[in-house]
């Protein structure tokens, strides 16, 4: 038996309403229970497109498709921390290392300046929660507006744009230990920590926010080879 082009529209159908939201794992979930469906029927003939995928379903198990979903998952999630720490090492890397360091450094002299210390890190830290907080709604609008305009949501562009997003929300749930991290400041032997601290927060903040989303579309062609065809 030889499905049609209806059939696997069909099985697109099948997998969002089992809970299956991304269109690359829907496309291996569809051409898994294609074949399998086109072996089902080579050995029982007299069965039913719909009976035949039913068989094929229950061979997951019984919670579906969600171990594959979970599995997926895990494994693009392990593609985006690792496309996350090469970008972030380039910064300790030259030519950016000048970067870093002289942002230490400028941020270290102002810390440790008696008068102004501590406004200037209460400062820092409020200029990045709004810009985060203003990236973080651009990111949300412009991916829901993708997915509406192209009907496909991908796992690594969802974990792209979501991930960025709940950063934000790490960040504030933790505003309480941060700003006690200026009390630190009193003891000018800790500047130095402080400075870093904030070098690397804003370091993250600038990778998850701008850098890898700009890199979005080729992260995708990267992961997906199909994705230049959609």
């Amino acid at each position: 038996m030889k499905l049609t082009d209806k059939n696997i529209e069909e099985l697109y159908i099948f997998t969002r309403q089992h809970y299956v939201e991304h269109y690359d794992v829907q496309t291996e979930l569809v051409d898994h229970l294609a074949n399998d469906i086109e072996a089902i029927c080579d050995k029982n003939p007299n069965l039913s497109f719909e009976q035949a995928r039913d068989i094929s379903f229950k061979k997951f198990g019984v919670f579906g498709f969600m171990d594959v979903v979970e599995q997926k998952s895990k494994q693009v999630g392990k593609r985006y921390r690792k496309v996350l720490w090469d970008i972030f090492k380039e910064w300790f890397q030259l030519p950016k290392l000048a970067t870093t360091l002289s942002l230490i450094f400028l941020f270290y002299t102002l810390l440790r300046l008696p008068s102004i210390g501590v406004y200037f890190y209460y400062t820092i830290i409020g200029i990045y929660l709004i810009y985060f907080f203003t990236r973080c709604r651009i990111l949300i609008v412009k991916h829901k507006r993708k997915v509406k305009e192209t009907g496909k949501n991908w796992l690594l562009e969802d974990i792209i744009f979501k991930l960025a997003s709940s950063n934000f929300l790490i960040l504030f749930s933790n505003m309480f230990n941060i700003f006690r991290l200026s009390e630190l400041l009193q003891k000018m032997q800790y500047a130095f920590l402080v400075a870093v601290f904030l070098v690397l927060l804003l370091l993250v903040g600038y990778i998850t926010l701008v850098v890898i989303p700009n890199k979005s579309e080729k992260l995708l062609e990267e992961q997906y080879p199909e994705y230049k065809l959609v």
